[in-house]
């Protein structure tokens, strides 16, 4: 039976990301974003809200870690994908994957909410934890 390894939230300013693609431009979408996560979200009515949003849950998932951002991991990492009815998911590649393995995560549930002003998320990690 899972248990709950960890979980995670953040709420981030809309306008803040707004402020960091309008200063840095590409090198800052595709320096925290994936390819599939910027075309989804360039096809988007409020880019911004769901860029954002994506922060947020990038943020969320490494709080229910409980690693922070350290040597290994990085934004690209983490990857927030909708499955077909819209629900978001969570895909996990490079160093990020080999933490998820040694904690003995086996699956992270996200979800996301946004407003003009703010994007939020929660994070649930699951799995068998391992003993250290």
């Amino acid at each position: 039976m899972s248990e709950i390894i960890g979980i995670g939230t953040d709420i981030t300013e809309c306008l803040r990301i707004a402020k960091m693609i309008e200063r840095h431009g590409e090198l800052f979408i595709n320096r925290v974003y994936t390819a599939h996560e910027i075309a989804y979200c360039q096809r988007r009515k409020q880019v911004t809200e769901h860029f954002a949003g994506r922060w947020a849950a990038k943020e969320a998932v490494l709080k229910a870690l409980g690693t922070g951002w350290r040597r290994g991991i990085s934004w690209r990492d983490i990857e927030v994908v909708n499955e077909p009815g819209g629900r978001p998911s969570i895909r996990i590649h490079g160093g990020t994957k080999s933490v998820v393995d040694q904690l003995g995560v086996t699956s992270v549930q996200v979800s996301i909410s946004h407003c003009r002003t703010h994007a939020t998320a929660f994070a649930v990690a699951t799995g068998s934890e391992k003993d250290e």
